[in-house]
């Protein structure tokens, strides 16, 4: 899995959390991902279907984990790389390249993403993550 986040200290908290939060997932360290999450957190991916494992609503630091594990029992991935972040007083929106091969069809998807972060008392209370739904259905397949 590729990953290169430049950071850059004395930059917005939210970011440097965000960033954190994106090198533990990197090294596997879901642990510390969820020690970022306000433990009440809305987490889902923005997708009207069900055909993706990780597509749904998960609700509380109890259920994140299960997202992380649709991932990664369904999916190898060959690219991992947040391009860009902006922020305002409550929120982060990351734009990440990723790219992956499915294990049960073997199909690849490479797409950019938007991850949408908000933040309650320095926890991030709010995720979405848009992707390209089509792509990924289709990889799915």
């Amino acid at each position: 899995m590729s990953q290169d986040i430049a950071t850059n200290p004395g930059s917005d908290p939210k970011i440097d959390t965000v960033q954190r939060l994106y090198a533990a997932y990197g090294r596997g360290d879901i642990d510390a991902v969820l020690a970022e999450l306000a433990d009440d957190v809305d987490w889902a991916a923005e997708a009207a279907s069900t055909s993706v494992p990780w597509y749904g609503s998960y609700r509380g630091k109890g259920e994140v984990p299960r997202f992380f594990k649709d991932i990664g029992s369904n999916i190898e991935i060959t690219e991992f790389t947040p391009l860009s972040f902006t922020s305002n007083e409550t929120d982060v929106i990351a734009t990440v390249h990723w790219a992956y091969t499915v294990h049960a069809t073997g199909k690849t998807a490479a797409m950019y993403m938007q991850h949408w972060w908000r933040f309650t008392d320095g926890k991030i209370a709010f995720f979405r993550g848009s992707e390209d739904t089509e792509q990924s259905a289709a990889a799915f397949s």
